[in-house]
């Protein structure tokens, strides 16, 4: 697979044509400023967790990151802005209840709020969680995803693809890493690297021994949809545990 975006973007994947569900190759955003991006994520800091690395190696994409948790926490919400201004994109945080019990939110409120922090309906791409998110377990991202892939089924958000990020822990037993099914893998340069972690720990002030430090993966992994209808098969895939 490859994607080609140094100086004039041009926005391609190409993964194999005979490989079932695969993505063909789809030219997006090929003017100067590159394509419109959408990172849709509970958290401020799961963006650079998760796809970090994908946004520092294409600084003319025109990224904005939606962050559905947190814009009440006066430590954390700062830190969102500044994170941004390091990934040269734009940012909205919203304040879903993230509290320890972590009750369901109803369906209806995560997708409004998506919808009322995004500025636009229509993107070239957007990202968001896994079905099961990164890790065992966190309910916000879990209803996060399928919050953006209802959106996009109800042609209530556009977008030409939807990638959710691909990652799994073993149900704990490691930190996470790319499942073997992603469809996109990024092994990350060790300077993209490097900058990655260090939004983590310069910007979100995460200890260098902290688990957010330690899980900052060095290789960045995607599922990639260009249907609502395959997004919605993977995540109706995916039984929730409760």
């Amino acid at each position: 697979m490859t994607l080609l975006c140094d100086g004039p973007c041009v926005f391609q994947i190409d993964l194999l044509k005979d490989a079932p569900g695969a993505v063909l190759c789809t030219p997006m955003g090929t003017g100067d400023n590159g394509p419109t991006v959408a990172v849709v994520v509970a958290h401020p800091d799961d963006e650079a967790l998760w796809c970090g690395g994908l946004m520092l190696r294409h600084p003319r994409w025109r990224w904005h990151v939606v962050a559905l948790c947190r814009g009440d926490d006066p430590d954390r919400a700062p830190k969102f802005k500044r994170a941004m201004a390091r990934f040269g994109g734009a940012g909205s945080i919203g304040a879903l209840d993230d509290g320890p019990d972590q009750y369901p939110l109803p369906p209806a409120e995560v997708s409004a709020a998506v919808l009322r922090l995004l500025p636009d309906r229509e993107h070239d791409l957007v990202i968001t969680h896994g079905p099961f998110g990164e890790y065992t377990r966190h309910r916000r991202h879990e209803e996060c995803c399928r919050a953006v892939v209802e959106l996009w089924a109800a042609s209530r958000l556009m977008a030409q693809q939807l990638w959710m990020f691909a990652y799994e822990d073993g149900g704990r037993s490691y930190l996470p890493r790319v499942r073997a099914d992603a469809d996109r893998r990024d092994d990350l340069p060790e300077e993209i690297w490097e900058a990655k972690r260090g939004v983590i720990v310069d910007v979100y002030g995460f200890a260098p021994e902290s688990w957010e430090a330690r899980a900052t993966p060095r290789e960045e992994g995607f599922w990639c949809f260009d249907s609502p209808t395959a997004a919605a098969e993977r995540v109706a895939a995916y039984e929730d545990p409760a």
